[in-house]
């Protein structure tokens, strides 16, 4: 993390390195050297890394039993001082010079032989890396609230016929349901994208020194199962300068960002007092400083905000990785900002989201008064191909029935079977049938259509994957 290729420096320019250098770090780059700030979130991580290390040089025999029992037993005793001390003014650079001075106040000199074999840059990437594994966990937990939240939306809406838009201009009616399931359905492939980071930072690194590997036998497979790994680096140069894991999971996190902001884009407009189809509850919207009527929908317009900062972040690590040559590098210490701040966004935003989405409702009065009969002019057509007439025509057809019903402003159920057959004659009197909203939505019944089956066997498949 903070490493060159040895171990590191305390704070103050300390004697963790200082052998090859004269004097002190000079007080212009103590700041900008020290990452305790950042990375101190890792101490978890750091300690329980750190004892499997102790006890995979026990197995080579570097360590005595008596030396790795002492070893691990301070290690316990330094997680309850960092559980429980105020060390945010700790002069140390970074969380791994932290770890290990405390530990020299629990077990003295012994302290000094836990970095047998060890470098920093394999220890922080094991350290970040148990942390990512862990973080998605929690953030899968939260896409799945989330998702189930929508799921109990829909249900709620399956007898809503709700205008479907494309370009923002009404297009055909769908059920409400199927709205809300479209955006599941978006929140599940976030799911497997953060499910797949997570499997690409299972991958550990311990073992793999600076850039050349251990010169001591330490049973990295053993490591790998002590610590939960999946796998075992296959080459030690990769293994410490691979951050491609976490790109994974900045980028599963900015597309997250992306369908968190389409949903709150929705719910912004739907809740507006010119569309008035959803109202969400007092708890997830807030008021006006000076206009007392307003009730502003601020924790969709928050999510929506959020998203940049998301892709912001992926934006930061590409171009971070882009041009540092093989093997570790001091701007790798900059990958754990955008790591941990995509994680934290999503944290705050996810829980916000569903809360809203778990406490909005569907108003049925206003969606049925902006229902146009417009919406069903390609059941017109279709009504048209059912008869003979190739859809290219009937298509023409119907864009001049539209065109009538606009000049002559009219809803487009209101024309006449004389109006209809003047300019068609495969018009006849049963296309006053067409302009049924429950006849349309059922005539889509294909896989993810409209039709209540359809939109069942939707509402099924994505509660089925929230099983899986």
């Amino acid at each position: 993390m903070s490493s060159t290729d040895g171990p590191d420096t305390a704070g103050d320019g300390g004697a963790l390195w200082g052998g090859r250098f004269e004097g002190g770090m000079a007080p212009e780059m103590v700041p900008l050297n020290r990452c305790l700030g950042v990375d101190g979130r890792l101490w978890r991580q750091d300690v329980r890394g750190s004892m499997a290390w102790a006890r995979a040089l026990g197995g080579a025999e570097v360590l005595t039993p008596e030396e790795v029992g002492r070893l691990v037993d301070g290690l316990e005793a330094v997680a309850r001082r960092l559980a429980t001390e105020d060390w945010s003014g700790a002069p140390e650079e970074d969380i791994h010079s932290l770890v290990e001075r405390m530990l020299g106040e629990e077990v003295g000199e012994l302290a000094g032989k836990l970095h047998t074999g060890r470098s920093r840059n394999d220890q922080s990437a094991t350290d970040v890396q148990l942390w990512g594994m862990e973080a998605v966990e929690g953030l899968v937990e939260e896409v799945e609230a989330l998702v189930l939240a929508l799921a109990e939306w829909a249900e709620a809406g399956r007898e809503v016929a709700l205008p479907g838009y494309t370009h923002l201009q009404q297009g055909q009616p769908v059920r409400a349901a199927q709205w809300a399931l479209a955006h599941a359905q978006a929140f599940l492939r976030d799911r497997r994208r953060l499910r797949f980071a997570q499997e690409a930072a299972a991958v550990l690194p311990l073992g793999s020194g600076a850039i050349a590997g251990c010169p001591f036998p330490v049973d990295r497979e053993a490591l790998r199962r002590e610590l939960g790994f999946r796998a075992v680096s296959g080459n030690s140069i990769d293994a410490v300068s691979d951050r491609d894991w976490i790109c994974d999971l900045v980028y599963a996190g900015a597309v997250a960002g992306v369908h968190l902001s389409r949903l709150g884009e929705d719910l912004v407009l739907f809740s507006s007092t010119e569309f008035g189809f959803v109202r969400m509850a007092d708890g997830y919207s807030t008021g006006s400083s000076l206009m007392p009527q307003k009730r502003n929908p601020d924790a969709a317009e928050l999510a929506r905000g959020k998203s940049g900062r998301l892709a912001g972040n992926l934006q930061a690590l590409l171009t971070l990785l882009k041009g540092l040559p093989t093997g570790y590098n001091r701007d790798l210490q900059e990958d754990k900002e955008p790591l941990f701040d995509t994680v934290d966004t999503l944290r705050l935003v996810l829980p916000a989201m569903r809360g809203a989405v778990d406490t909005a409702t569907f108003r049925s009065e206003r969606i049925e008064a902006a229902l146009d009969t417009q919406l069903m002019a390609t059941d017109l057509a279709d009504y048209l191909v059912r008869r003979g007439v190739p859809f290219r025509e009937s298509h023409e057809v119907v864009g001049r029935v539209v065109r009538l019903a606009e000049e002559e402003d009219r809803p487009l159920a209101d024309l006449d079977l004389a109006d209809f057959a003047e300019i068609h004659l495969a018009f006849e009197a049963d296309v006053v049938e067409v302009f049924d909203w429950e006849t349309s939505l059922e005539s889509r019944d294909s896989r993810g259509g409209s039709s209540l089956r359809a939109v069942d066997e939707q509402l099924e498949e994505v509660r089925s994957a929230l099983m899986a």
